[in-house]
């Protein structure tokens, strides 16, 4: 079996989901936008897709890296063809991304799958058929009744919990450009809300804004410490892993990390190497994909060490799934105003559909676990 075409489907559907000029994402109008599929076929006809923003497969990085590096080769080879294209990154001039690798690593990964018959959360070891998620909120906003106020987040916490059936919760803070932000004492005060509106049992975690100064860090870390949260994400630039050595030194409070910081597993492995976190932070589309998330996974259960994966999606639920040492998926990002269970045009069902009693189940169908309505997206194509 030899890989014979990769390929691309740009496709238009609706969203509700603006991006402020930071980046950042909240509830708005409906309106269109274009996502992408990205298909790796055989000469046998056997196919492995994934979703993916259409900015990390353009045709020039795909004919550039990706095609010449995969046509004619094994697909069963995931190892060996990472490598050759990772490879490349070097002297891309930084077009080659880990958001390229991923895509490849997915869709790769998915074709392994069917072609054994098997979901991919089992073929990497299937470590339990089960999971537990924790609800991971939007930013904080200016929206009424939305995520505007600590009431807000301790109100829709409470619905999180106890309506739906979350057994965690993270929040994530206030960011600019949204009024007065960031305010670290205003994201403690979230904080402390939400802890007393769920009561003491619930995990709790803060993904606040991620360019603090050392004291404001410090700060918060202490005040969450005493709210018993399970751990704080990238509260500083990641770049300085000598701040998170001295944060880690200085506070009871666990820090997961790195999450967006480049270098994949290996510079997972110096943070570990260099006590810069007591948790280990990846995600398949922060570290080039499934391959590089279990080499990450095994490194931190070498140091007894739980590994967190970072987003939502199949492949970070393959991952969590097959790994021993990880406490949860995260499941978002959530908010008021937004349906998450609700799939999208292009799905048949979401990715990592919940249960009432806050656990996501492994399905048995071969590949990644997603499941794409194909006539959807053949029949709204775009150009470009």
């Amino acid at each position: 079996m030899k890989i014979e075409r990769v390929t691309v489907q740009r496709f238009r559907h609706k969203t509700n989901t603006v991006r402020d000029s930071d980046g950042h994402g909240h509830p708005g109008p409906e309106s269109d936008t274009v996502n992408a599929v990205l298909t790796i076929t055989t000469d046998t006809g056997l196919e492995g897709r994934v979703i993916v923003s259409p900015a990390n497969v353009s045709e020039a990085v795909l004919d550039r890296f990706v095609r010449p590096n995969l046509i004619g080769e094994d697909p069963l080879l995931i190892e060996h063809l990472w490598y050759k294209i990772y490879k490349w990154q070097r002297l891309s001039a930084q077009m080659l991304t880990d958001r390229v690798l991923t895509a490849v690593d997915l869709a790769l990964w998915d074709l392994k799958g069917k072609a054994a018959g098997m979901p991919v959360w089992k073929l990497l070891g299937g470590a339990r058929p089960k999971i537990l998620a924790y609800g991971s909120t939007m930013c904080g906003d200016d929206l009424e009744n939305g995520l505007a106020t600590p009431d807000d987040y301790a109100r829709f916490a409470s619905w999180m919990v106890n309506e739906r059936g979350y057994k965690a919760v993270k929040l994530h803070g206030w960011m600019p450009p949204v009024p007065g932000a960031p305010d670290v004492r205003k994201d403690y005060k979230a904080c402390a809300a939400v802890r007393e509106a769920v009561g003491p049992d619930i995990p709790l975690m803060l993904d606040p804004h991620h360019f603090y100064s050392r004291t404001d860090t410090l700060w918060l870390a202490d005040r969450l410490a005493e709210l018993d949260f399970r751990w704080m994400e990238e509260p500083m630039e990641e770049a300085s892993m000598a701040s998170y050595q001295w944060l880690t030194a200085n506070t009871k409070l666990n820090i997961l990390g790195p999450e967006t910081m480049t270098g994949k597993h290996w510079t997972r492995g110096e943070w570990v190497k260099n006590d810069a976190c007591d948790l280990v932070r990846s995600g398949v589309w922060d570290v080039g994909g499934i391959t590089p998330s279990m080499k990450v996974a095994a490194m931190a259960e070498c140091f007894h060490m739980s590994c967190e994966m970072h987003g939502h999606g199949a492949g970070n639920l393959a991952v969590a799934l097959a790994i021993h040492n990880t406490s949860f998926v995260e499941r978002g990002l959530l908010h008021p105003f937004i349906d998450y269970d609700k799939p999208k045009e292009y799905q048949n069902r979401i990715d990592d559909e919940m249960d009432m009693e806050g656990y996501v189940h492994g399905r048995n169908e071969p590949g990644l676990g997603q499941d794409l309505n194909m006539e959807y997206i053949e029949g709204n194509l775009v150009n470009g």
